[in-house]
């Protein structure tokens, strides 16, 4: 009975300090299987995308679940600095997951479907949180609370501008016209958005002390928001022709697609030498997080713009590096769901059970 209820205690507690952004493995596994299915990998596209089936239900179980025994504390989450923008991922998770029904499996109605729950789920998000962060009368100090985990709303955003236009190649008219120029406008606002908080991360970066533990994974995002951004540029691109506006758009869709794409590949060189600097120069322990979810999602994300770009802009020399990057993206989606089996079992089986 003392082992049991040790055992249920220690569940709980996990339960409650369970990451609002732990949708970013159904984030990074789904990526990475649309970069492998993109670039002929069926095998290992279909085994991603079961595991993405079988994990999206269980976290909105887990996530009811916390909501109902620990409401404040999701409460708390929903409006932080430092965690709210974890919340994201429940729509982006949404939309990728949307994605790959929609490429993999021809499931056209999953995939309007969730493509339904994300707009909801952006819709509330974005306010709540957004007010909730203006309103708020005790702010923590700006070192404390800007981190590239905020980008995920850029990723959220982009996510819905890219579901829209795959939906839209596979709609009649005029609901086509419709959805296309809501990817469009999505598009568009997840772009300025990046602009604006990019503006503050980078002033974090260069006018405030910076710590080894403050280079969080999320980081990452930094690149990962301009390669969904591209990834959504390159199929608005690929709608053209069944959307006279975005025909008569076609030239500034390309340019501002190259203009992400090269935003996106500037960040990877810094982000590897910030990495060397947290992990080799300042030793900072390599221990599992969820948040590391959000360093593959980027990786996984810029194989798949890469490739697709190519597609929409014939450029094929720019496909050995999207090639690169879907093997690079796989090993650290490996190495990072081995750390999540380890820390299931951890939590499944703590220390002093049998």
């Amino acid at each position: 009975m003392g082992h049991y209820q040790a055992g249920s205690r220690h569940w709980l507690q996990a339960l409650e300090a369970l990451s609002p952004a732990y949708f970013g493995l159904i984030m990074a596994t789904g990526i990475v299987s649309l970069a492998a299915h993109f670039m002929g990998r069926p095998v290992i596209a279909g085994a991603l995308f079961v595991l993405n089936l079988a994990a999206y239900p269980l976290l909105w179980g887990l996530y009811a679940l916390r909501l109902w025994r620990f409401p404040c504390r999701v409460v708390s989450d929903l409006t932080s600095h430092q965690s709210a923008s974890g919340f994201f991922t429940l729509v982006a998770a949404s939309c990728v997951l949307g994605s790959q029904c929609l490429l993999l499996t021809g499931w056209y109605a999953l995939a309007l479907a969730l493509w339904g729950v994300a707009l909801v789920l952006w819709l509330a998000l974005t306010y709540t949180i957004f007010t909730a962060f203006t309103i708020k009368e005790h702010k923590p100090a700006f070192e404390e609370s800007i981190s590239g985990g905020w980008l995920l709303a850029v990723v959220a955003t982009q996510s819905i501008a890219l579901l829209g236009a795959l939906l839209a190649a596979n709609m009649p008219s005029p609901y086509r016209l419709e959805v296309n120029f809501l990817a469009l406008s999505m598009w568009l606002w997840g772009g300025m958005l990046y602009i604006w908080m990019m503006s503050l991360i980078f002033y974090r970066y260069s006018f405030f002390h910076f710590s080894p533990g403050d280079l969080a994974p999320p980081y990452w995002i930094n690149m990962g928001a301009m390669a969904i951004s591209t990834l959504a540029g390159s199929q608005l691109i690929l709608n053209a022709p069944d959307a006279p506006f975005l025909l008569s758009l076609r030239p500034f869709l390309k340019g501002f697609t190259v203009f992400y794409w090269a935003t996106g590949t500037w960040w990877i060189p810094m982000l590897l030498i910030l990495a060397v600097w947290r992990y080799v120069y300042k030793r900072f322990p390599l221990r599992y997080n969820p948040l590391y979810w959000g360093a593959v999602f980027p990786l996984g994300m810029y194989a798949a713009s890469t490739h697709n770009m190519q597609r929409a802009l014939a450029m094929p020399f720019l496909d050995t590096l999207a090639t690169v990057f879907l093997y690079v993206a796989l090993t650290a989606w490996a190495v990072t769901f081995f750390g999540l089996c380890r820390r299931l079992t951890r939590t499944l089986l703590p220390v002093g059970q049998p």
